[in-house]
């Protein structure tokens, strides 16, 4: 177990489960929480209009606004045409900041709030009964996939 103190003095519990998710207790009234863009129409129809760009170029593209300095804005083109088809997935919570913090999010070491939770990465948070439940996978999990890459480990 491992407890956090933050700026406001709150204190948040981090508890282990066997099965390597991790129990975040702690007073929850103020926060804000992220969920993941889905990009998938989006890149899909820039793609059968002729776009080239790499997807994550094109993730960039499609929020870019500049402002310029007499005031406005103006949207790229990638911006104007296919925004409107990038959504965020209200069913996955990616990131967890409750005032004061911690500041928690998606693929996050918890090694850095605790030592003992070194190597386990953040996959997601799910609403418990009194805080959230952050699932985890560990760091190297990746490298013991011997299907795609002929297992390292």
């Amino acid at each position: 177990m491992a407890k956090y103190i933050n700026r406001y003095k709150d204190e948040f519990t981090f508890t282990l489960n066997d099965d390597k998710s991790i129990n975040w207790t702690g007073p929850m009234e103020f926060l804000r929480m992220g969920y993941p863009n889905v990009y998938k129409a989006a890149y899909q129809q820039y793609r059968k209009d002729g776009g080239e760009l790499h997807i994550e170029t094109f993730k960039k593209e499609v929020h870019l606004t500049t402002y310029p300095e007499e005031g406005g804005y103006i949207r790229s083109e990638i911006n104007e045409k296919y925004a409107e088809l990038v959504y965020s997935d209200q069913t996955r919570i990616n990131m967890i900041d409750p005032s004061g913090g911690p500041y928690l999010h998606e693929h996050m070491n918890m090694g850095k709030l605790a030592p003992e939770f070194e190597g386990l990465m953040i996959s997601g948070f799910h609403k418990s009964d009194n805080g959230y439940t952050i699932t985890t996978y560990g760091q190297f999990d990746h490298l013991q996939d011997t299907e795609i890459i002929g297992g390292i480990i």
